[in-house]
Parts: C-alpha cells; sequence; structure tokens
C-alpha cells in the first residue's frame, strides 16, 4: 500500500496539472471502487476549479472553488497517473488507450487526463461540501497528527505513547498515535532512531521520543525527495518510479548489514513478524 510519502509525491505531482485549472469532465467509468461512488459527483465537481491539492495521512484532497472537497485513496495498488500534458503536450489521439483498470477519469480544462487506474480496487472517491466537514468525517476522526507539521515533536509523540502497552512498532502503525505511517517508513525510522520495534510503546519518552520524532521527519522527507518507495504497483503522477527503495537501511534487508555496522552475516539484519507484518531491524544497534 502506498505510504505517507507516497502519496505526497503523487499529490506534488498533481498540482501542478490541476491547481488553478477547471475539472472539466469526470468519467466515472463504475459505480464503485471499494466503496460505492457518491450519488451525483460528476455533477459536483464539474466546472468548479481546483484550488489546491493537499494530503491528509494517506489521503489526497482535492479542494474545489466552492469549497467542496474531492477525497481520493490509493487503496492497495492505486495509481494517478497523468497521461495527457494539455493542449500542448499530448494530443488525444497520441494517448495511450485507456486501461480495463482506468476506472475514474479527471480532464481539465486544458485536456489533461488524470487516470485513476487501481486493478485491485480497494481505492476510493468521496466528496464533502465543505473543507470544514473533513476533520468530521467517518476517514479523519480521531486520526493522529501529520508527521510533518509543526506540531509533531518529542513531546507530542510522548503523549501519544504514555501507557500504551503494546510494542511501539504497533503503535506507530496506529493512525490514532501519527498518521500515514506504514510498515516500511516506521522500521526504517525505528533503525535510525535506535529502538528496537519490540520495546514497549509506554517506554519511548523523553530522549527516546525526540531521536524517534527526529528520525520520522528525516526518514519521510528523504523518502519523499527520492519520489517515494516503488515496490510492485506504485508509481509517481508522471509515471516515473520512485527511488527511495535503494536507500533503505533495513526494510528487506534480511541478513546483509545495515549501514555503517558490522552486523553482517551472524545475525545481520533481522525479520521478524509483528502482527502479521514484516519488521526489519539490526538488533545491534537497537535496544
Amino acid at each position: 500500500m502506498p505510504e505517507l510519502p507516497e502519496v505526497e509525491t503523487v499529490c506534488r505531482g498533481l498540482a501542478h496539472r490541476m491547481e488553478g485549472r477547471v475539472l472539466a469532465h469526470l468519467e466515472l467509468r463504475r459505480p464503485d471502487l471499494r466503496f460505492p461512488m457518491p450519488a451525483g459527483l460528476a455533477a459536483r465537481v464539474e466546472g468548479r476549479r481546483v484550488r489546491r491539492v493537499a494530503r491528509r495521512a494517506k489521503y489526497i484532497l482535492l479542494h474545489l472553488e466552492d469549497g467542496g472537497v474531492m477525497i481520493a485513496h490509493l487503496g492497495m495498488a492505486g495509481r494517478m497517473v497523468i497521461v495527457g500534458e494539455g493542449a500542448a503536450g499530448t494530443a488525444a489521439a497520441a494517448r495511450p488507450p485507456a486501461d480495463p483498470h482506468d476506472h475514474v477519469v479527471f480532464t481539465m480544462d486544458d485536456g489533461t487526463e488524470i487516470r485513476f487506474n487501481d486493478a485491485r480496487r480497494f481505492g476510493m472517491l468521496d466528496y464533502v461540501p465543505a473543507a470544514d466537514e473533513l476533520e468530521r468525517h467517518r476517514l479523519f476522526a480521531g486520526l493522529g497528527p501529520e508527521p510533518l507539521g509543526n506540531a509533531f515533536n518529542g513531546p507530542a509523540l510522548a503523549a501519544k505513547l504514555a501507557g500504551r502497552q503494546t510494542s511501539i512498532k504497533a503503535a506507530l502503525l496506529d493512525q490514532k498515535v501519527v498518521a500515514g505511517l506504514g510498515n516500511i517508513y516506521v522500521s526504517e525510522s525505528l533503525f535510525w532512531a535506535g529502538l528496537s520495534p519490540r520495546r514497549l510503546a509506554a517506554t519511548v519518552g523523553g530522549a527516546r521520543a525526540e531521536r524517534l520524532a527526529a528520525a520520522i521527519k528525516d526518514v519521510l522527507n528523504r523518502a519523499i525527495a527520492a519520489g517515494g518507495s516503488s515496490l510492485r504497483d506504485y508509481v509517481q503522477a508522471s509515471g516515473e518510479l520512485g527511488y527511495f527503495q535503494h536507500q533503505w537501511a533495513v526494510y528487506g534487508r534480511e541478513g546483509e548489514p545495515c549501514p555503517g555496522c558490522d552486523c553482517g552475516g551472524d545475525p545481520g539484519i533481522r525479520r521478524i513478524v509483528q502482527a502479521g507484518r514484516s519488521t526489519f531491524y539490526c538488533p545491534k544497534r537497537q535496544h
């Protein structure tokens, strides 16, 4: 599933082609993805200018000039890909033919097409008529702070972790603790913070929480700069792959040495399973 850096990268790519432009046509090629499409969605959004493309957790938010907001989630394998570059770019006849899994097509007033492709149909599209309704929406109510926001720091993280009798790995995957983190970036952040994924969440306070909050911000920012991590289906809005997978310190590297450590061979980076998810860590560096 695309995590925060991948969704942020997609948002930035969409912003270049959508912000300030009018959504001329919204084509819904099926009545549902993971959930049914909102009734009358096309009529609500066509002819509206896209004021801003934003992100909350792993959700893409298209803020329209009338105050309405379209909400999109890429699910497990969804992608938003720009296939037309407007009137001055690729002619419609020269564009690649529609894929059977291009379930939603956004056409902007300059001819740009953005195709929402979702082979597994775990993605979704929703709409709220006013932006101030977002935080009360069922998808956003109770979400934790944005890890790249100014309000996220060591003390804020320690407060969220206080009293939690679960592993720090499981706690960080809880979207009520911090929004947008997933399996890859939790493993990477714990490595750079020097914390074992088995450590009890309640014990991560003070200097440990400061190190962890800083590591989370650093890992996410580096991943965004690299265009995210491309695993299986993920591509940027431009169709390009992300490259952060080449910078992973521990994720997917079982038995190898981690950066700057002589832990290779025996035991090397270890893989364990926590709550059905693979966790990678260095037992020499993480405590």
